[in-house]
């Protein structure tokens, strides 16, 4: 091909491209911008095509999303190149010739070169193939040819197997998108209620010969024409958002991550408003809109596969009553009479109710789904006054299954937040916290199933102590109302779990709920965050610390609903947050409050003689000298063996026994008790940079410190202890021990100076949301040590970092308690040292502390 045609052919595509663009920025019509990306796609391959010499039996045929007839700014060009026979080698020539030409052009073309009978084979083997051939459009060629492959494909077309092949690949993507639309970074074009969801029904329905659009679906009677317009309205929001996404990234980008939703609701115009507590970024509106509009799309594809799904596979079974509303089809809940709720706007709750109730229910029929959809606002203040609406909502929480299927299909028809008019504020409602990966609503529903599942017995083996309380905890649905309520006041200002209190009440109390069961609800939502504060920010070894939560909590019943929502409520922010090391800080908590408020006193005397025994006993097990223990324990003071548990001492002592004044650091590596990382101990004459030392080198290996106890014997040597993990560590944690214990050692009698710390890389989570750093110093209730808090964005070499403050300013540190939410870290240092008692050094130290903490 000519190399001046190539050019022209180049300089055009760029020109129609610039100005179909700046056409855009200046009218917002994203249908405009994809058919005149499309058509100018359209006239370069056409001239391209007429000046390849290619026979005159070929076609080009557009497929996949360009054979729809539109294109994404950046999305592929897909393109079958049909022949009438496979190509000889000089046609072969030929067609590389012309897609190199494509590629030259600057299109980021797919292409497949067949003959008809190999379309029609590969489209058997392959769904995706079949997909892409069913919007299949002659670009130009020979249309006999394309004609003959239409002709094909219908005949080959089996619409059942299609439609049950479709339905699998959505329901595999789905879960690949943890089956729901409310992600805080959604994929636009995949993600469940996005612009895939709308092609598949669309697709359905072409294979099935019931209609190719929205209106001829409307037409066919199997949407209305409301939902027909709304379907149409979500679709081209969702097209709007994905070419400014592109355009925003300046690459092909379908998920709305952090980094661009600003960027792209401002493209909309969106603005925030507020400032401070009450600020709402542009991007939290953007969201709540495209969750919204997803909602509505998985609604409505949920009750357009049922009516396809109908037409295709039509059911004889005659309707089996179920009471004088309601009747079972073919295994689903279905009205007796189109207005049913109209004449009965309570049977609006009875139908979730009769779900609950009969688990042989697979669902609701397409009508009675979209009769529900369409009468929700029937839900108002008389109906949620109605007595006959409260006993049915109670009954739904009472419900010895299906609770969270039906509070979420309740969510995703809009009927909960009518219900609860609080819950319907947070629906969609981002979390700008760094460690929640859901919206509000979600994160509650999520909350709801993991309480939920501490009473099945299949998940009985996940966390076997919870199972074991839930399973003797009276009236455990108490605690579904609690999780339900728990955030429902986020992002209204103030503390949310005091305006929660509020709501809680008032709907216990207007559900008749008992003044002792409203206070217990209560007391959960205010107190839902207390109980990992304690466990992960205060000294578990303090008596007063166990105590004083003990008269928080008050009984074991309110003790033990606290801890079930909290391990709830935890577990149901990210995948990330929760680990075992929580889980045990939490259990320990629980365990020891439960003692003292059983009338045993928190003794630390008590305490210390039960871990001493426990831990000889484990020693006798390993063989020492019934002594071995007493030269070692004769140095250490009664702290720590608090803040040890027997098997830490058992296993240090085992260590240390015969090596009480060695010239040479010991340490020692083992797998963590609590199943998970790696518990390490470390012996040596103490020296001022000891900790900085020991996370220079954790930082260097990529480890993340859960835990580290600081401890220093009466004649002079550092004994501390860490828990550290490795997530994208590939081998086992037992292949790294001893290696470990050599480096570490190493280390340690180098006497290398420190290596400055490196500020470590943001994930882009926290780039996009950065927080400002805090420093908190204030002495302890006793006077007898300091407290050192500070929160900032997480990142590799933290700790690092602010060990290197402490050491440079002669710090002495006891404890380390490290709290990491996510990508938020929130670290509690015990700390002394004469310079602590200058006020002018405390607030130097705290300055450079800030300083270390900045990215």
């Amino acid at each position: 091909m000519k190399k001046d045609l190539r050019e022209s052919l180049k300089t055009r595509l760029k020109a129609d491209r610039q100005r179909i663009i700046a056409t855009f920025h200046e009218d917002g019509k994203p249908e405009k911008l994809l058919r005149c990306l499309r058509q100018s796609v359209d006239d370069v391959l056409i001239s391209a095509w007429e000046n390849a010499d290619l026979p005159p039996q070929s076609s080009l045929v557009a497929v996949g999303g360009y054979g729809r007839g539109e294109l994404f700014p950046y999305s592929d060009v897909d393109v079958l190149i049909l022949l009438h026979q496979a190509p000889d080698q000089q046609t072969r020539a030929r067609l590389e010739e012309f897609v190199q030409l494509l590629w030259d052009l600057g299109l980021d073309v797919g292409h497949s070169i067949r003959t008809v009978d190999e379309c029609i084979t590969e489209s058997k083997a392959d769904i995706t193939v079949q997909t892409s051939l069913l919007e299949a459009r002659l670009i130009t060629g020979n249309m006999v040819l394309f004609g003959q492959l239409e002709e094909a494909y219908d005949k080959a077309m089996d619409p059942r197997a299609f439609f049950e092949a479709k339905t699998i690949e959505m329901r595999q993507r789905h879960a690949k998108y943890e089956d729901t639309p409310f992600s805080l970074e959604p994929n636009v074009k995949e993600s469940p209620g996005g612009l895939r969801d709308l092609h598949v029904i669309l697709w359905l329905a072409k294979a099935a010969g019931l209609a190719n659009s929205w209106r001829t679906l409307a037409v066919r009677g199997l949407i209305t024409q409301t939902e027909a317009r709304q379907l149409m309205e979500k679709e081209r929001a969702f097209k709007d958002i994905r070419v400014r996404l592109h355009l925003v990234a300046g690459r092909r980008e379908d998920r709305l991550v952090f980094d661009v939703q600003t960027a792209v609701a401002e493209t909309l115009g969106l603005k925030a408003t507020g400032s401070g507590v009450h600020m709402r970024r542009a991007s939290e509106y953007l969201m709540q809109r495209y969750y919204w509009a997803a909602k509505t799309v998985v609604q409505l594809n949920t009750i357009l596969l049922q009516n396809i799904e109908g037409q295709l596979f039509p059911h004889d079974e005659e309707p089996a009553p179920i009471n004088a509303r309601f009747c079972e089809v073919n295994g689903f809940i279905d009205m007796n009479a189109d207005d049913t709720f109209i004449r009965t706007p309570s049977a609006i709750m009875e139908i979730f109710v009769l779900l609950c109730e009969r688990p042989a229910l697979k669902g609701m029929t397409a009508r009675t789904m979209r009769a529900l959809w369409h009468e929700r606002f029937k839900i108002d203040a008389a109906f949620r006054a109605d007595p006959v609406n409260k006993a049915y909502f109670l009954r739904i929480l009472q419900a010895p299954q299906g609770i969270i299927h039906n509070m979420r299909r309740m969510n995703e028809l809009s009927i909960l937040g009518r219900y609860l008019p609080s819950f319907r504020k947070i629906v969609g409602q981002m979390q700008h916290d760094l460690f929640h990966v859901y919206t509000v609503d979600q994160h509650i529903m999520m909350v709801l199933r993991n309480m939920r599942r501490f009473t099945m017995t299949e998940h009985a083996h996940e966390y076997p102590f919870c199972s074991q309380l839930m399973a003797n905890y009276p009236q455990h649905w108490l605690l579904y109302v609690a999780a339900l309520f728990h955030d429902i006041a986020k992002g209204r200002g103030g503390d949310h779990s005091k305006l929660g209190v509020g709501d809680v009440t008032q709907f216990c109390q207007e559900h008749g709920m008992s003044a002792e069961e409203t206070e217990l609800v209560a007391f959960l939502v205010e107190h839902h965050l207390t109980m990992s504060q304690v466990a992960q920010k205060q000294d578990l070894s303090d008596p007063d610390v166990i105590k004083a939560f003990a008269t928080t909590v008050r009984d074991e019943r309110h003790l033990t609903g606290l801890y079930l929502l909290t391990v709830s409520d935890i577990r149901g922010t990210s995948p990330k947050v929760w680990n075992a090391w929580k889980a045990k800080l939490l259990e320990d908590l629980y365990k020891m409050t439960l003692r003292v408020l059983g009338g045993e006193p928190h003794s630390a005397d008590r305490e210390l003689k039960n871990r001493q025994q426990e831990a000889l006993a484990t020693l006798r097990l390993y063989g020492l000298p019934p002594d071995a223990h007493e030269a070692l324990w004769k140095q250490l003071d009664m702290a720590y063996f608090l803040r040890h548990d027997a098997s830490d001492i058992a296993w240090q002592t085992r260590a240390l026994w015969d090596r009480l004044n060695s010239e040479q650091p010991v340490v020692k590596c083992r797998l963590a008790p609590i199943g998970e990382g790696l518990q390490i101990a470390v012996y040596i004459k103490d020296q001022p940079d000891l900790f900085a030392r020991i996370c220079s080198y954790f930082d260097r290996k990529n480890f993340s410190i859960l835990d580290a106890k600081i401890h220093t014997t009466k004649h002079g040597y550092a004994l501390d202890t860490f828990l550290v993990t490795e997530q994208s560590f590939a081998k086992s944690y037992r292949d790294i021990i001893s290696l470990i214990e050599h480096e570490l050692c190493e280390l340690l009698q180098s006497q290398a100076p420190l290596q400055a710390p490196t500020k470590g890389r943001l994930s882009r989570l926290s780039r996009t949301f950065p927080m400002q750093p805090i420093v908190d110093l204030r002495p302890d209730e006793k006077g007898q040590y300091y407290l050192l808090s500070v929160a900032a964005n997480d990142r590799t070499g933290l700790l690092y970092s602010i060990a290197t403050v402490l050491t440079k300013y002669k710090i002495n540190l006891h404890t380390a308690k490290i709290m990491t939410l996510g990508e938020r870290v929130e670290d509690v240092f015990i700390i002394d040292g004469a310079p602590l008692a200058n006020t002018r050094v405390q607030l130097q130290l705290e300055t450079e502390l800030l300083e270390a903490l900045k990215v």
